[in-house]
């Protein structure tokens, strides 16, 4: 596992943790919800740059290169789709739909890991 990977598990954990409380305390999805997602996406943006460093300075995918790249911009689609569905429906429902990016997110970063490796 990389520094990348622990990354993502952080802040796609706290996020989910937020994003569940929030929820069970039914409440609508707000700034630090939206916000929290925003730092998923964040990571996973560090994720996509320094995976593109890596190759172009000679590192090799060990796995096959179109699943690792399909399963970065899947996860970096994940977040933007999320907070479009939580704007759009203003319920304390939308913050469980929040809450699984984080999860998604770590999970995908798994797979990807296991693929560059």
């Amino acid at each position: 596992m990389d520094a990348y990977f622990y990354i993502i598990l952080g802040v796609g954990l706290l996020s989910t943790l937020i994003c569940v409380a929030a929820g069970v305390m039914k409440k609508a999805p707000n700034d630090i919800t939206i916000l929290s997602v925003a730092a998923v996406e964040l990571a996973l943006l560090v994720y996509l740059v320094g995976s593109i460093v890596r190759v172009i300075a000679g590192e090799h995918i060990a796995g096959e290169a179109w699943e690792f790249w399909g399963y970065l911009a899947t996860a970096l689609l994940l977040p933007v789709a999320a907070v479009y569905w939580s704007v759009l429906e203003r319920t304390r429902w939308s913050n469980f739909v929040l809450a699984a990016v984080g999860v998604t997110a770590l999970v995908m970063a798994a797979r990807m890991n296991q693929i560059w490796y």
